[in-house]
């Protein structure tokens, strides 16, 4: 009675897939983890730790794929999301909007 077939080949396909993309795993893993106990010791709510920290692993992802236009290297895809999970998303949001309302100084304020 075999729970997994012996497909070595398939291991070594997941393996090579885990490694090239560790850098991700570990950053919104980051982000998730910093930002759900930063919400928990402010005293807030478990649902809000949870979506707050689901958030806060989403934007990490999104930026991680930005990284290599501007120049910053795999190796600091902790940093970026050490640095999310410990803003926030209402300071990442507030961030985007002062940002492109620099850009489009036309958009109005809702």
């Amino acid at each position: 009675m075999s729970n997994m077939p012996d497909k070595p080949d398939t291991w070594l396909v997941l393996l090579a897939w885990l490694s090239q993309h560790a850098p991700a795993f570990y950053a919104a893993g980051l982000a998730v983890s910093i930002s759900a106990l930063r919400i928990i010791y402010g005293g807030g709510t478990k649902k809000a730790a949870f979506l707050e920290s689901l958030l806060c692993g989403c934007i990490t992802l999104a930026a991680l794929s930005g990284l290599e236009l501007l120049g910053i290297p795999q190796s600091a895809a902790g940093l970026v999301g050490g640095m999310i999970g410990l803003s926030g998303v209402d300071k990442i949001r507030a961030y985007a909007d002062r940002f492109t309302d620099f850009k489009l100084p036309g958009r109005k304020a809702e």
